[in-house]
């Protein structure tokens, strides 16, 4: 990821203001419960395996250190070459706002609001249009 999309974690611990793990892991499993269930998100739905289990897993893992947690990811599986892992699958702007819809309804649950929101909201939708790799 480039670094104009990251949160720069000296000047807003993110992960800490989230709530830390378990408030992280309830964020990345109701953004995967949505995904699973919205008739609207079945395209990139289907971009995924069968089973969800480990892109949460990645998902959570990555954004602990995007955030300012832990860097899980990068112990694990090294730079996280974001952009480079999906490009194997065509990334639009349906597709990225399938993706921002599903971790809005999450934010959404679980209350976020506020300057955290408005933090997570710009940065979410800047690295889902890093990702698009088609028309």
């Amino acid at each position: 990821m480039s670094s104009t999309n990251q949160i720069n974690p000296e000047n807003l611990n993110i992960y800490a203001a989230l709530g830390g793990e378990q408030r992280l892991s309830e964020l990345v499993n109701r953004f995967y419960d949505h995904m699973e269930t919205l008739a609207e998100t079945q395209p990139i739905r289907k971009m995924h395996a069968k089973s969800l289990k480990v892109s949460r897993e990645k998902l959570f893992m990555f954004l602990s250190g995007w955030l300012g947690g832990p860097d899980l990811y990068i112990e694990k599986y090294g730079h996280p070459m974001l952009r480079r892992r999906h490009m194997p699958f065509s990334i639009g702007a349906k597709e990225s706002q399938q993706w921002l819809l599903c971790m809005q309804k999450a934010m959404d649950e679980l209350s976020i609001d506020g300057d955290l929101r408005t933090t997570l909201d710009r940065s979410f939708y800047q690295t889902a249009v890093h990702m698009h790799n088609t028309e």
